[in-house]
């Protein structure tokens, strides 16, 4: 079964996501535990987590249906020491509220060099931390998301993904995310059968779809290996309407998190009506 939702709304609580999410008629969603543009948020309350919850419950949203994401300041790979620490306590603290909401991985954007060490030194960097991080916690799963490949970021390429799974120690409990408009920036067609085809083939030898956790459905305002990150409604971009009839209609990509994070919120909606149509 497919799961399509969209990154909704916490303000206000994170209860508020569940409720924000059932009425664009998503039947996933993902959201932010805490402020993306702060370091340290206020904890959950006893009384947040509770109507979360409850609100999950009453509108049949399993864990394995709900994408949460961390904050866009976190750089796992950081080259500095002072940072790179700042970013691994942030990260601890975004485990630990999933862990406080009953829910089962977190979505990442894996980290920068800031082009002051080498690719494999930061993407070394980001597994330690990761395995650090796995260490004190329990039941959540750390979500990697690839990315356009923008600046100095890295998980660019499926090789990066895989190399980082290599040195997590716990495998039960890393994944991957797909988001389809960076996957076409950084440089993998999927804009026909045949290279949607061929791309997936290549996910599945170098990654593997037993890894897949979630996905992020969007179209990209950037074209082929532009390398850069600008999501687009869907049909309006790059990416075009193939490789989403395709996606819906592709088993691999059944029970997990597909969610839209296209820039006109006002018709999420309309677009997660139009993806089950497919």
């Amino acid at each position: 079964m497919k799961y399509i939702g969209a990154h909704v709304s916490a303000s206000g609580g994170v209860e508020n996501a569940p409720l924000n999410a059932h009425a664009i008629g998503a039947k996933a969603f993902a959201f932010f535990t805490k402020n993306q543009r702060q370091w340290k948020s206020v904890p959950l309350t006893a009384k947040s987590i509770d109507l979360f919850k409850q609100y999950c419950e009453e509108y049949n949203y399993a864990p394995s249906q709900i994408l949460p994401h961390d904050s866009y300041l976190i750089n796992l790979g950081h080259p500095e020491e002072e940072p790179l620490l700042k970013s691994r306590d942030a990260f601890l603290d975004e485990i630990k509220r999933c862990e406080q909401l009953g829910l089962d991985r977190l979505n990442f954007h894996p980290g920068s060099s800031l082009k002051a060490i080498s690719e494999e030194e930061c993407l070394t960097r980001i597994a330690e931390s990761i395995n650090i991080t796995l260490d004190q916690t329990t039941g959540v799963t750390a979500v990697i998301e690839n990315t356009a490949g923008q600046g100095s970021n890295l998980g660019y390429t499926f090789e990066h993904l895989a190399y980082i799974i290599e040195k997590v120690e716990d495998k039960s409990r890393i994944g991957v995310c797909l988001d389809t408009a960076h996957t076409l920036a950084s440089g993998y067609d999927i804009t026909t059968p045949e290279a949607y085809e061929a791309t997936f083939n290549t996910f599945e030898r170098v990654v593997g779809f037993k890894y897949l956790r979630g996905m992020h459905i969007n179209d990209s305002k950037k074209a082929l290996g532009s390398r850069v990150d600008r999501h687009d409604s869907l049909g309006k971009g790059f990416v075009g309407l193939t490789p989403f009839n395709l996606l819906m209609k592709d088993a691999r990509f059944d029970d997990i998190p597909l969610i839209l994070e296209t820039p006109d919120e006002t018709i999420w909606a309309e677009e997660i009506k139009y993806l089950y149509s497919l």
